[in-house]
């Protein structure tokens, strides 16, 4: 298998790139990092030396670039053989959750830019983040309820669904988001990962700042 490296921007901004690594980190992956300043007017060139999309994160792997988190997800689950539910139907709808949230929240991830660091932050509710807060809640009871019984996670062992929602724990960590009993066992969970708390610690190293996700 060829090498792998992850480029990723801020670890205490770039949600995107949490993505892929917690999840190359949970399968057991070998691989070395690159990390892209944000914002920066030489951002763009930087990223364009890895992949055509000028965005982080990029996953090279010998000749191959993937850069999109959760095709990067997808194909690190193909190299460790593992990574979603074994049984058809939680696999199944483990990958719609994850596609809804790749592509959809738009609200809360305007409304609550992830920010790793930060505490205590507050916002006005708007009842667009307001139903965006409400389906996250639902989708993480509906998955322990019908899938969790075999451990912590949405579907028992921890999957790229997981992953695909851990920066999204971040977010509600930050702005105080009310949810139910049950999601916050969840969020528990997520936040006392060891993988995640490694990103924490190096995200708290950072020196970068950027004011568009300095909010409330």
């Amino acid at each position: 298998m060829a090498s792998l490296t992850l480029v990723i921007g801020n670890r205490n901004y770039s949600s995107w790139s949490l993505r892929p690594w917690l999840a190359l980190r949970h399968l057991g992956l070998t691989f070395d990092e690159v990390v892209i300043p944000l914002d920066t007017p030489a951002t763009r060139a930087q990223m364009d030396r890895y992949g055509p999309s000028g965005k982080v994160p990029v996953l090279v792997s010998g000749a191959l670039s993937v850069w999109d988190s959760l095709a990067i997800c997808e194909y690190a689950a193909e190299l460790a053989g593992r990574g979603w539910p074994r049984a058809p139907e939680a696999r199944a709808v483990a990958r719609a959750v994850s596609a809804e949230m790749h592509s959809g929240f738009a609200s809360l991830r305007t409304q609550w830019p992830m920010n790793a660091r930060a505490r205590n932050r507050r916002t006005a509710m708007t009842p667009a983040l307001e139903a965006d807060i409400e389906r996250i809640d639902e989708i993480w009871n509906d998955c322990r309820r019908r899938f969790g019984d075999g451990g912590p996670w949405l579907f028992g062992d921890y999957s790229i669904a997981d992953a695909m929602y851990a920066p999204v724990v971040l977010r509600f960590n930050t702005y105080g988001a009310r949810v139910s009993q049950n999601a916050r066992w969840y969020m528990a969970a997520v936040l006392e990962d060891a993988a995640l708390q490694q990103w924490l610690q190096a995200a708290q190293q950072e020196t970068w700042t950027l004011p568009t996700s300095e909010v409330g």
